[in-house]
């Protein structure tokens, strides 16, 4: 509930970046290296966001940083953050998130995770500390599989690739197709060692032969390793959909609707370069953060939760609908773009695809099928 003029008090929060860096597996190509600053640029947009509506509340904000080693222990980082604020956006994998939760000292704290996309972290494995606004994996296939039946492509193959995340992508995948009534009608794993750089032309159109002819061909293909290799590059002349070519995103920079151009100019004038999904997803936490201290004027971790996920919290996330939090799982309910580099094609969920409650509530992990209880 907005607190009335008048009641205002001077509120100051601060907000924690925490990195933790993951290992990168070598890929074919490095024609797209991952920005030095990925997220952290999102969350410095959202402070600056905040302190714009704040000057003129009485409300200040502050963002501190820290960065923890590969192979180095995150338990410290976050004991020395949590001293100093209870509210921290992490970049981490779904490991080190949950070691970071189940900490004592982040049991009355305020967790925000986004990089991971995990379904697990909003299911079985969810903690009552952790907010999602990074979309799960499970939210972005079935926005990609409600295109596939909109389009009518339901004669499909898929090519997976080795790494963790290409097969967390890859199950979320086959998921959502059995969810939305479609079938894998044959599944390849990408084993070449090869340079495709050289030898695309050679060996994709050999690999993908035999899988005869069929309406659209899956890349599960998540650390962009082949998948560029292979558009173009096919056997049968078909679209290319998943992790490469026509892509379910959170965010990207072909979004020009809903004022999505003013973000975008704000982000690219402030970080010199285009905002991604995990930029994205951190401006989201700290923008969280911002509303709902506007409209308590609180600056608790009780009171800002509590008002986060109830039926009153509303964010203006430039994607043409309210952004809300699902309150059975910490997950941060938000349209899918699917867009290929140059336009985008359309935002999920689709017209058709209706849900009892929340229309955003045919992505991802429903109610029913999440395993999460904590959050009850």
């Amino acid at each position: 509930m907005l607190v009335p003029a008048g009641l205002w008090a001077e509120t100051s929060l601060t907000v924690g970046y925490l990195k933790i860096a993951q290992p990168r597996p070598p890929t074919l190509s490095n024609l797209d290296p991952v920005p030095e600053d990925n997220g952290l640029a999102g969350a410095r947009t959202g402070l600056q966001d905040n302190l714009t509506t704040g000057k003129f509340l009485g409300q200040t904000y502050e963002l501190i940083t820290a960065e923890v080693a590969e192979g180095d222990d995150p338990a410290a980082a976050a004991r020395e953050m949590l001293a100093r604020t209870p509210y921290l956006v992490i970049d981490a994998g779904a490991a080190d998130l949950l070691k970071i939760a189940d900490l004592s000292e982040a049991s009355a704290a305020l967790l925000f995770n986004v990089s991971a996309g995990a379904p697990d972290l909003r299911s079985g494995n969810c903690r009552a500390n952790l907010l999602h606004t990074a979309a799960s994996d499970a939210m972005r296939t079935d926005a990609l599989a409600q295109v596939l039946v909109q389009k009518r492509w339901d004669d499909l193959v898929m090519i997976v690739g080795t790494h963790a995340a290409d097969q967390s992508y890859a199950e979320a995948m086959r998921r959502s197709l059995t969810k939305f009534g479609l079938r894998l009608k044959a599944e390849k794993a990408w084993v070449f060692d090869a340079d495709m750089r050289r030898n695309a032309a050679q060996e994709v159109p050999l690999f993908t032969q035999d899988f005869g002819d069929y309406d659209a061909l899956i890349l599960a293909d998540e650390v962009h390793d082949f998948g560029r290799y292979v558009l173009y590059n096919t056997w049968a002349a078909r679209p290319v959909v998943g992790s490469e070519g026509l892509s379910a995103v959170a965010w990207s920079p072909v979004i020009e609707q809903w004022g999505a151009a003013q973000l975008q100019s704000r982000f690219t004038e402030q970080n010199g370069r285009k905002m991604n999904a995990q930029d994205y997803a951190a401006w989201a936490a700290l923008r969280t953060l911002g509303e709902a201290v506007t409209r308590t004027n609180a600056s608790d971790v009780a009171t800002l939760r509590a008002y986060i996920l109830s039926d009153e919290f509303e964010l203006a996330g430039f994607k043409g609908r309210p952004l809300t939090y699902r309150d059975w799982n910490g997950q941060l309910r938000q349209p899918i773009a699917v867009a290929h580099p140059r336009a985008l094609v359309a935002q999920a969920p689709l017209e058709g695809f209706l849900h009892q409650v929340n229309e955003m509530d045919s992505l991802g992990l429903d109610r029913p099928e999440s395993m999460c209880e904590v959050f009850e």
